[in-house]
């Protein structure tokens, strides 16, 4: 027989779950998107009012030494050299460190703002009032592959979601005929990492990024020689015919709903990317601006993809992946500069430089920065000496810089520091997690609700870390 106190003891245990399993149930309707496998790409909402409606990250492959760019370090002048305060005891990626080596390029203000920038980068530099630097980066890795991963997934491995696959997972497309995440490789190839970049991982595989470029914007767009208009306009007939069948068959399947609401995109893709990627459109200022005009055919192929990735958010794609820098070369055709830093840079930096100022001067003019989040990023920087016996500088993932601009983000500011040489964070140490906390932070996504089950996890972006970095928003 049930006592009066147990009773009450296990009623109350009783009620406390199904209160506690309806509010989880509630949690999970507000964190994860609800998604119409027949529109995956319809728009969603966003957890609270956004600053940005879209992003353009640009990802420089190779690791970009900050010391010569953007971390400008009078210590590491002054002391070129020398040797670095505990340097026998550094553990390094190619072997041992020589003496503190000064940057190679001058540094000199630029803007309102007075931000010292190098002579590497100076169209860039003189946007710097439009610019928020984040000088304390941190990675986990000092591998390519893996630090790209983590900057790109928030994680070191393989199989996860890249940061617009979740983006895209989250808000969908203002585009229902252009895919909402487009990745655009580096004319001179593929990034270290290759598709983890712009990877699904556990998500639906309707939000991986679509592979583009400026010469040939999707593969396999084109109707085959061999195939007549006439072919394929029965073969598309067919084609209907049987997935209308099938819909009838097997009403509710969300995996063929799914796959036919892919072969729909790709059908109207075929009519609205040639005209989204022809840049024979854009006026002869623009390609001046970009430098599209170059002689040099690596430069205008980048600027190129600098016009094609503005054409593109302004057609409404949410997310646009543009790379600089290519697969491993030993830096010859990326920002990897173990051994000939100078003279790679003087070509790598000549290549992103007035591109990426005119895509930022572009969207200005048209009023797209406005929502528009312009991310600018590497997988981790080099360090303050050259490596021994060499003119290079070695991997450093213990302080790096990035920067953002554009929407909801204060211009002409720096965030972070590292320390007087520029070796390792020092002042407001931040984290990829932090950074991408941030960036959904100003897309109206609170990082720690937007998530997706998989393998019994609750799975995000943010791993279980992450703050929004709140000094720097506007």
């Amino acid at each position: 027989m049930m006592h009066r106190r147990q009773f009450l003891t296990q009623s109350m245990h009783g009620f406390s779950g199904v209160a506690l399993a309806a509010m989880l149930a509630e949690y999970a309707q507000s964190a994860t998107p609800r998604i119409d496998p027949t529109r995956p790409y319809a728009p969603r909402p966003t957890h609270f009012t956004p600053k940005a409606k879209r992003v353009i990250e640009i990802f420089c492959s190779g690791a970009l030494s900050h010391v010569d760019t953007f971390d400008y370090k009078p210590e590491l002048i002054k002391r070129h050299g020398q040797s670095l305060p505990g340097n026998e005891r550094l553990v390094s990626f190619q072997g041992p460190n020589g003496n503190l080596t000064k940057p190679l390029w001058d540094f000199k203000p630029r803007g309102q703002c007075g931000k010292q920038v190098s002579e590497l980068v100076p169209h860039i530099g003189e946007l710097a009032d439009e610019l928020c630097f984040f000088h304390s980066l941190t990675n986990r890795s000092n591998t390519h592959g893996p630090a790209e991963n983590f900057m790109n997934t928030g994680f070191v491995f393989d199989g996860f979601p890249s940061m617009g696959a979740w983006i895209n997972y989250a808000l969908g497309s203002e585009n229902q005929n252009l895919p909402a995440f487009v990745a655009i490789e580096d004319p001179r190839g593929m990034p270290q990492s290759g598709p983890n970049n712009w990877a699904n991982g556990f998500l639906p595989a309707a939000f991986q990024g679509t592979p583009f470029s400026s010469t040939k914007p999707i593969r396999f767009l084109e109707r085959p020689k061999n195939i007549t208009a006439e072919e394929d306009t029965a073969a598309r007939s067919a084609l209907r015919a049987l997935e209308t069948e099938a819909q009838s068959a097997f009403p509710g399947d969300a995996n063929l709903a799914a796959r036919i609401a892919s072969y729909e995109l790709a059908a109207r893709m075929q009519l609205t990317v040639p005209e989204a990627a022809s840049l024979r459109a854009e006026p002869a200022h623009i390609h001046k601006l970009y430098g599209a005009d170059s002689d040099d055919r690596n430069r205008a192929a980048f600027a190129e993809n600098c016009i094609l990735a503005r054409r593109l958010v302004e057609r409404g794609v949410r997310f646009v992946q543009l790379f600089n820098g290519a697969y491993a070369s030993g830096g010859r055709i990326n920002w990897d500069g173990h051994f000939k830093l100078k003279e790679q840079y003087d070509v790598h930096g000549r290549i992103l430089d007035q591109p990426v100022a005119g895509l930022l001067r572009d969207l200005k003019q048209r009023g797209l920065l406005e929502d528009t989040l312009v991310v600018f990023a590497t997988e981790f920087g080099r360090m303050p000496m050259f490596q021994a016996g060499t003119y290079g500088r070695d991997h450093n993932p213990h302080g790096f810089t990035a920067w953002l601009a554009g929407a909801g983000v204060k211009g002409g500011m720096s965030y972070g520091a590292t320390d007087e040489f520029g070796f390792s964070a020092a002042d407001k140490v931040i984290t990829p997690h932090d950074f991408h906390a941030t960036i959904l932070h100003l897309l109206g996504l609170d990082h720690e609700k937007l998530t997706f089950y998989h393998n019994g996890i609750q799975r995000r972006l943010t791993d279980v870390h992450g703050q929004v970095i709140r000094d720097i928003l506007a």
